[in-house]
């Protein structure tokens, strides 16, 4: 935030790719573990036969599905020139299908 120079303003974060989300929450390995399983639960990768887009050429269709389920982009207020979190929150960057190049969009607007 202080490259920016804003002090009161908001930071919008965007994984820029439709198979990877950012989200917000707890560190905690337990629980990023219960993530990912639920997830694969909701939307297994095997048998990729499953997914119509699948049908396509593509092997990622569970991957568009947990994108969707974990959220596309999140913002986050800046107070006094600093991200505005919850005691244990964060910024998470969850990638569904890591074969192609990504890029992230941080956009800070304020004053």
């Amino acid at each position: 935030m202080s490259k920016s120079g804003v002090k009161e303003g908001l930071c919008l974060v965007n994984p820029m790719h439709i198979t990877a989300s950012v989200y917000v929450n707890d560190d905690e390995r337990g629980l990023l573990q219960d993530y990912e399983e639920f997830l694969e639960r909701v939307a297994p990768h095997e048998p990729t036969s499953r997914y119509r887009h699948n049908q396509t050429g593509e092997d990622n269709g569970d991957a568009h599905i947990k994108r969707q389920l974990m959220g596309r982009e999140v913002m986050v207020a800046i107070t006094e020139g600093k991200l505005d979190f919850g005691p244990w929150e964060q910024i998470f960057y969850a990638e569904f299908d890591g074969r192609r190049r990504k890029r992230v969009l941080i956009k800070i607007i304020g004053e």
